[in-house]
């Protein structure tokens, strides 16, 4: 268990500036607009030498104890309860103000060991950017740029010598046998709801408003002995849907959570069947070539009539992706829970799926046999052998001559074969097909003399006949 330092402060102060300069990385979501990060984001500050700790970024406390900024504020003080140091970030530009002198207060109420620091320094004068602050009664305030890293050593060598050596948080492992499991959707699906119910807490703040996740928040979980990590993504809209640049950016950090991902779970609302939305999700992860379980939300407010005319709904427009499995379920209420589950789990299995060259070519040579490619131009491609190419998704080289007159109907139906002979479910299945070299491509066939002089012979004689 490693020590934990929580950054807490009133929106747009540069709390997830400052957490991407103290995890070297750029995890968490930056923009100048107030209130972009809401739920609680983990990472780990790793210092060559130095014990590793936790940092949480949280959202800013804005004062409202209603609607989205009262969630994200109750995230932000569970964050700093559960720290071992709280950074308290207030802004060296604007100076205190009355939100500041709230939020102070509430920190000392927790008995938490806080220190101060006044970001956004840089071109002032840093003691005058303390004094604005002195009134707070702080004997360790730090002036920095997290943008510009000025300061950040002198914060990190006080934050080691306040840290407990031990604490009671649980950084993101590197663990390969955790199943990563991304939730994607189209916003207001029920995405946070379902991470919330399988993991029996408020981890993600949910809320009827559309676009209310913003970040892609990645928790670690064990159930019935099995590990996984869980991740929250933003909502997936069309293109020309995205005005704000902040959802441009969650978007960006959506697709990269499919790319990461094992499992790709695509949550739809029961109630209004497939949109264009849920299609254009479908396509990111069909991309992305990552295993699907697909996840009907909201299905027990359904009645019988609309659960039939949805089912056959479903049938049709997600006919592209028979082989997904379809589960039905209720975020809200928890049912479908343990059926979803094995469908991951079967997903997950048929995408790392290890295969052997000679069960391979012994499948491309009955499928070759059972259908033969079509005539064209009056040549047939010939299949010779096959091995496998890689994994999530299983990934098949064939090697052969003729194989750019394959169609893409005889691919399908290799893909469709591939499935069925090795009980492939949830995950898509690629072809690579290499055509072989002709090994006298390039070489010119040069007569001998003996050669030339009895194709000269033959010449004569022909001449001759005629």
């Amino acid at each position: 268990m490693l020590p934990s330092v929580a950054l807490v402060g009133r929106p747009n102060v540069g709390k997830s500036t400052l957490f991407n300069a103290l995890t070297r990385t750029r995890d968490a979501l930056v923009h100048d607009q107030p209130g972009v990060t809401r739920d609680r984001h983990y990472g780990v500050c790793r210092l060559e030498g130095q014990r590793p700790f936790v940092i949480v970024d949280t959202g800013g406390i804005a004062g409202d104890e209603e609607g989205l900024a009262g969630a994200t504020a109750k995230q932000a003080r569970a964050a700093a309860e559960e720290a071992d140091l709280v950074l308290f970030v207030v802004d060296g530009r604007e100076g205190a103000s009355s939100l500041d002198d709230e939020i102070l207060r509430w920190l000392r109420k927790t008995a938490r060991p806080v220190l101060l620091v006044v970001n956004k320094t840089d071109g002032l004068d840093a003691r005058a950017a303390l004094a604005e602050f002195a009134r707070y009664g702080f004997a360790d305030s730090f002036a920095v740029s997290s943008a510009h890293r000025q300061g950040i050593d002198d914060l990190l060598d006080t934050l080691l010598e306040r840290l407990p050596e031990d604490g009671g948080a649980e950084a993101l492992d590197d663990d390969p046998g955790r199943v990563r499991i991304a939730f994607v959707g189209r916003p207001n699906v029920g995405k946070s709801t379902l991470v919330n119910r399988i993991l029996g807490e408020e981890r993600m703040i949910a809320s009827d408003v559309p676009g209310t996740t913003r970040d892609s928040i990645a928790v670690d979980l064990e159930r019935d002995g099995r590990r996984y990590r869980l991740i929250d993504t933003a909502g997936l809209r069309r293109k020309s849907k995205v005005d704000e640049a902040v959802e441009k950016f969650s978007i960006v950090k959506t697709l990269q959570a499919i790319e990461q991902c094992q499992v790709a779970v695509i949550l739809l609302d029961a109630s209004e069947g497939v949109t264009e939305q849920d299609a254009s999700v479908l396509g990111a992860v069909l991309d992305a070539g990552r295993a699907l379980v697909v996840a009907i939300n909201k299905w027990d407010g359904l009645s019988a009539y609309q659960r039939e005319q949805t089912e056959a709904l479903l049938s049709r427009k997600l006919s592209f992706v028979q082989w997904a499995e379809a589960v039905r379920i209720s975020a809200k209420h928890g049912s479908g829970l343990r059926e979803l589950f094995r469908a991951i789990h079967r997903a997950h299995a048929s995408a790392t799926r290890q295969f052997s060259t000679a069960e391979v070519t012994r499948a491309l040579e009955i499928a070759y046999e059972a259908s033969p490619p079509p005539v064209v131009r009056g040549h047939v491609a010939k299949l010779r052998f096959a091995h496998p190419g890689g994994e999530n998704p299983p990934t098949f080289i064939v090697h052969g001559t003729r194989l750019r007159t394959l169609s893409a109907t005889y691919t399908r139906y290799l893909e469709n074969f591939f499935r069925k002979r090795f009980k492939l479910v949830g995950t898509p299945v690629r072809f690579v097909f290499k055509e072989g070299d002709n090994p006298y491509k390039d070489k010119k066939n040069v007569l001998s003399e003996r050669q030339v002089a009895k194709k000269k012979r033959l010449i004569r004689h022909v001449k001759r006949k005629g």
